[in-house]
């Protein structure tokens, strides 16, 4: 059994404390979010490009935009090009992916029900793991590694 600690966040709390994390990421941020809109991308592209000039490894993971309706499909494609351009790896899924994760530096789990990359009005919930095993196993259990080395 492992100790780690553990902390809830809302959609009030939760953009401060990523926020926070991201700020003192060293190495790598992995980000799993179905839905990407510019609303959000314009509170965040300015912390994703600090961590790319600063060397870390963002990875973002989304659905595929033509699984999305027309509108989202045309908004998230334009952020996918969005991210490319700032240096951001973007791994498309298909299948109607639906999982809300962060794994950062494999140490800081995020997850929960909050959209990381499109949440704007939704009630939700975001639990932040820090604890290097329980990043991992789910790094681990989602096959990450087939993807990111």
């Amino acid at each position: 059994m492992t100790d780690f600690t553990s902390q809830l966040f809302d959609e009030t709390t939760f953009y401060k404390a990523f926020i926070n994390d991201l700020n003192y990421t060293t190495t790598e941020v992995i980000i799993e979010s179905p839905y990407i809109t510019a609303k959000r991308m314009t509170k965040l592209s300015t912390v994703i490009q600090n961590l790319v000039d600063r060397g870390v490894n963002v990875y973002i993971i989304t659905r595929d935009p033509k699984e999305h309706s027309y509108q989202m499909a045309d908004e998230a494609e334009e952020e996918i090009k969005r991210f490319e351009a700032l240096g951001v790896h973007v791994l498309l899924c298909v299948g109607n992916d639906h999982r809300k994760l962060a794994i950062i530096d494999r140490n800081i789990l995020w997850e929960g029900s909050l959209n990381i990359l499109s949440q704007s009005e939704s009630r939700e919930i975001m639990r932040r793991i820090n604890d290097k095993i329980q990043a991992k196993m789910c790094f681990e259990f989602l096959h990450l590694g087939n993807y990111i080395y």
